[in-house]
């Protein structure tokens, strides 16, 4: 959904009896979608003159769209001085409420950009009744008697955040009365988002502060955490949690992460006829999905990362199921087998590929840790809107660095770019976007501290590499793009070889040091680009048909 931050503030008008605010297209999808409504859903909208008028126009006109899509969907429109906004204790606007009289939930500010789907989906559960939890989930929440609230802080750019809030509903949805779930919009609640100093999102507060963690988390451990209200390491080290075991079966190819390389492994290998299944422990896409705009990939001159991934990830599902928020947490052999467990179960398989792709590789200065989610951030997409009108620096000279400076420009942000060299990495084309948008850049210069007070970073330390001179520079916020560390647990544990950074050394063909272990994508290191990690991704999958069916080393 589109974001009206660049309207101009005014009282929402009077919308025509044939006048649409949805283009026709989103209007056609939306019909389709809703043909799984179930029940009636009361679509309660609250807005008060003069404040955030723009997103009070928004919703007003978005709901009123919904309602004429579709019968089931119930709006009604509310003053904050009126008796409903006193029963619900709704005091900002907008708000949005579901179902108000059966669920808790609630939406602070108007669902733009990634807010749109879990908006919807939120609607499609609470006309269900039907929370969607997994098994595991349900047992969990089954045994709780008091009341939790789960406050989920967001921005409209960040692909992790929808995910989380729809953590939050299934719960709300699965202990009606007792879960409230609320998606707070950052930019729309500053003095909220203060109040818990939400430096970086999806940032969740459970129980007014009781509990709260940074980013999204796999759906049985946000329910075992919103149960708890303290960290899952800590409830399952006590022995406090009863989890039970699933059994998800016999496979020949377990895909561990849903990049593009897994995703495309997925593909081959089950037109081999290889039965697969893809585990990613986090959101489908990988690092792609931050990426605010992809250059050239073959058949895009420019795509969204987020459209991008939708793409592959709709195409992959048509071959494999992909289980979203469900990691590998240890892979072993057993006789002929490789056994992939995770928290659900164990999966045997005759093979396994290793996408697990990497992170963004930390300074390891001091204050890096102590400031992170309060002024240091990696994710430019998920955080960048929490910066506008502010003065940050970006960390870095390759693309993603120099991407990043021109997303986070593009939002009004004053930007600095730090680099420790005396020359870009970049493509070309980025460092003259760069200098045509007059970014200003810190030469031969490296980062040594993070400082700050009252919790939030407030400048930084520099040296001159050539020099030795130190020098500081304040600012609200720093973004690190240095490159990535590779995510090599499972790799280590199994014993690969390694090289000297941590990646996984493969073959022309993407084998490992070990047989029917396969690696590909960014896990390889080389050359970091979705191309590559697509190729990685066939012949991996290529390979693993051919071993498994003609193992190379049986004479």
């Amino acid at each position: 959904m589109s974001d009206p931050r660049k309207q101009p503030a005014k009282t929402p008008p009077e919308q025509g009896k044939d006048e649409w605010f949805l283009p026709e297209e989103a209007r056609t999808r939306l019909k389709e979608l809703f043909k799984s409504l179930v029940n009636d859903v009361e679509v309660a909208v609250f807005t008060a003159p003069g404040l955030n008028d723009p997103y009070n126009e928004y919703v007003t006109k978005l709901v009123s769209d919904l309602a004429r899509l579709d019968e089931r969907i119930q709006p009604s429109f509310h003053g904050l001085d009126g008796e409903a906004a006193k029963k619900h204790g709704v005091a900002a606007s907008p708000t949005v409420l579901l179902a108000p009289d059966k669920y808790k939930i609630r939406f602070s500010g108007a669902p733009v950009g990634e807010e749109g789907r879990s908006f919807l989906s939120a609607i499609l559960h609470a006309s269900a009744g039907n929370s969607g939890l997994s098994d595991v989930s349900r047992q969990i929440l089954e045994k709780l008697d008091q009341p939790r609230k789960a406050q989920v802080f967001v921005t409209p750019t960040c692909p992790y955040c929808p995910g989380q809030v729809l953590n939050a509903v299934r719960c709300a949805v699965e202990k009606p009365g007792l879960v409230a779930a609320e998606c707070v919009e950052t930019d729309e609640n500053p003095d909220l988002a203060a109040e818990y100093n939400v430096g970086s999102v999806p940032h969740t507060v459970f129980n007014d502060g009781a509990h709260e963690q940074l980013g999204l988390m796999p759906e049985e451990r946000f329910a075992l955490e919103l149960f708890a209200l303290k960290d899952a390491e800590e409830v399952l080290g006590s022995g406090q949690a009863d989890l039970p075991k699933a059994e998800p079966g016999e496979y020949d190819l377990v895909i561990a992460g849903a990049g593009p390389a897994g995703l495309t492994a997925a593909i081959y290998a089950v037109r081999s006829g290889l039965k697969t299944v893809v585990l990613e422990k986090s959101v489908i896409g990988g690092q792609v999905t931050l990426t605010p705009v992809v250059e050239n990939y073959p058949g895009f001159k420019t795509v969204p990362g987020k459209a991008l991934m939708e793409i592959m990830t709709d195409h992959a599902r048509r071959y494999a199921p992909i289980q979203e928020g469900e990691g590998v947490e240890s892979v072993t052999r057993e006789g002929d087998r490789l056994l992939c467990t995770t928290p659900r179960g164990a999966y045997r398989a005759k093979a396994v590929i290793l996408s697990t792709g990497a992170t963004y590789r930390k300074l390891g200065i001091p204050g890096e840790e102590e400031y992170f989610g309060a002024g240091v951030n990696y994710c430019a997409s998920c955080d960048g809107y929490l910066y506008k009108s502010k003065k940050v620096a970006i960390v870095g000279g390759g693309n993603t660095a120099l991407t990043d400076a021109l997303h986070l420009k593009n939002l009004g942000i004053e930007v600095t770019v730090i680099h420790r060299r005396d020359s870009f990495r970049a493509q070309k084309h980025l460092q003259d976007s760069l200098e045509r948008e007059g970014i200003p850049v810190i030469w031969n210069t490296e980062v040594t501290e993070v400082r700050g007070e009252n919790g939030r970073a407030t400048g930084i330390a520099l040296r001159n590499v050539e020099s030795g001179e130190t020098s500081e520079l304040q600012l609200d916020g720093m973004f690190i793009a240095i490159g990535y560390t590779p995510h090599n647990e499972l790799a280590k544990a199994l014993g690969l070889e390694l090289d000297e950074a941590g990646f996984v050394k493969v073959d022309k063909n993407m084998r490992t040091s070990q047989r029917l272990v396969y690696a590909c994508g960014d896990i390889t290191g080389g050359v970091q680009q979705i191309v590559t990690a697509i190729g990685e991704g066939s012949v991996a999958a290529i390979t693993a048909f051919e071993d498994i069916s003609h193992p190379y080393w049986v004479e």
